[in-house]
């Protein structure tokens, strides 16, 4: 058993290090944003999926669209990439993949972020053949063949690359997007529009917002210890 005195070093120990951990989160800063769409939504047309009778019946009675641009009626725009340009301190890679599904011949989600090193993971929860293959314009490509549901392909990408295509050579609708980046600090805004990026630390940057249609935009947002830093990203829809 612990001696009195050792048990309270001990408790200071915890005391400092817990100390220590909110002085860091205090030293940070968070972005939160939106990204709008003005002008006419476009349309995104049905996907024809009879090429295949095996897509064609697990999805007999829905309306499975290509989702070129997710956007609500006032414009928020959904599967926008947004990350911090930049150099920054090596913060530790997620233990935890990132996950791609294959379901009901289609990717899920259709935009994500991965860091370099870090697992990403497809997998085939369809009873059929997909074929994956990244289209990479660095070292971060590969194409195989998944025959049957349950298979998992990992890959961890070496380089940073915004964004690789990775799609099915089989079912040519299957589309899915990979934002890879060296550092934490990027996010994919969701149905509502917003994204945020936490523990940022302070400093002036310039942030870039990728979209699959409507391209790059960037800006600048400076970032204060403790503080949100709020930003809107706007593209102009071409549809008239």
């Amino acid at each position: 058993m612990k001696s009195p005195i050792a048990r309270l070093a001990f408790i200071a120990c915890l005391i400092a290090s817990g100390a220590a951990n909110l002085t860091a989160q205090t030293n940070m800063g968070t972005i939160k944003g939106h990204v709008h769409l003005t002008g006419k939504l476009p349309g995104n047309p049905v996907i024809r999926m009879g090429m295949d009778p095996k897509c064609n019946k697990m999805n007999a009675g829905k309306r499975v669209i290509q989702e070129y641009a997710v956007a609500t009626i006032d414009g928020s725009l959904a599967n926008v990439f947004v990350r911090l340009q930049g150099t920054f301190p090596q913060t530790p890679v997620p233990a935890q993949p990132v996950l791609i599904d294959q379901r009901g011949c289609v990717y899920t989600p259709r935009v994500v972020g991965a860091r370099v090193g870090q697992a990403v993971q497809v997998r085939n929860s369809d009873d059929l053949l997909h074929n994956v293959d990244a289209l990479s314009g660095k070292t971060n490509g590969f194409n195989v063949g998944q025959p049957r549901a349950g298979l998992v392909y990992e890959f961890k990408p070496k380089n940073e690359e915004v964004m690789m295509h990775i799609k099915c050579d089989i079912h040519n609708w299957m589309n899915v997007w990979v934002g890879i980046v060296s550092h934490p600090y990027f996010g994919v805004s969701n149905t509502t529009g917003t994204f945020e990026i936490g523990k940022v630390p302070p400093g002036t940057y310039t942030i870039e917002a990728w979209h699959e249609r409507f391209g790059t935009v960037k800006k600048t947002v400076t970032v204060k210890a403790g503080a949100v830093a709020t930003l809107d990203f706007t593209y102009a829809s071409p549809e008239k």
